[in-house]
């Protein structure tokens, strides 16, 4: 059984609404194309080789759209080896409408979200998610995700779609390497889903901390 992996990009208050230009998600949002200033060098290194193993990738709607009418016409120069990756595996698309399927690899998700995502695990060994927020907050609902690798940006925005956006359930997590903070504050963590839920303590008692 392979993994799902979900890449996600967000603001220190967690707002992951259109990170990657103005176009991306404009609807009440006015800081599209808040990642650029933050990018670097350490950062674009560590989102390389997230990619990693890649052999196929999840998108909903509104990202596959995006991806599909940029990536199939870059080649060479810095995003080469993405372009020759993006272009090369199969592309799911979550989505309840019609999408334009004319990118090479491409496919629709049958109405069962969970049934789909379980398929697709059996068949792939590293799925990454990318972007789209709405899957990301279903999947991350139902438990769907194997890792999360979430970069936190050194910016407040106070408006925006955030990460979790209502409705998720207790669930542990693991992180799975150190943190990993670039030049310019962005921090890279990396969470595996873990088994059970959050347990409680009282911070009062005398013995907290200590061996049982």
């Amino acid at each position: 059984m392979g993994l799902i992996e979900i890449e996600m990009f967000a603001t220190l208050d967690l707002v992951a609404q259109a990170p990657g230009g103005p176009e991306e998600d404009p609807l009440g949002f006015s800081f599209g194309g808040w990642q650029a200033p933050l990018m670097d060098e350490v950062t674009g290194a560590q989102i390389g080789a997230a990619y990693e193993g890649t052999d196929a990738l999840l998108l909903g709607r509104r990202t596959y759209d995006i991806f599909a009418a940029y990536w199939p016409h870059q080649g060479g120069g810095q995003d080469n080896q993405i372009a020759t990756l993006f272009n090369s595996i199969p592309k799911y698309v979550a989505s309840r409408g019609k999408p334009d399927l004319s990118w090479a690899g491409s496919s629709q998700l049958g109405p069962d979200l969970a049934s789909a995502v379980r398929e697709i695990r059996d068949r792939h060994e590293h799925v990454k998610v990318v972007g789209s927020l709405n899957l990301v907050q279903s999947l991350l609902r139902e438990k769907l995700f194997d890792r999360l690798d979430l970069w936190v940006h050194p910016i407040v925005l106070g408006e925006g779609k955030k990460v979790f956006g209502g409705g998720e359930v207790p669930t542990n997590v693991t992180l799975l390497q150190p943190p990993v903070a670039s030049p310019t504050g962005t921090v890279h963590l990396r969470y595996g889903l873990a088994d059970g839920t959050p347990g409680t303590g009282d911070m009062s008692a005398p013995d907290r901390g200590r061996d049982a």
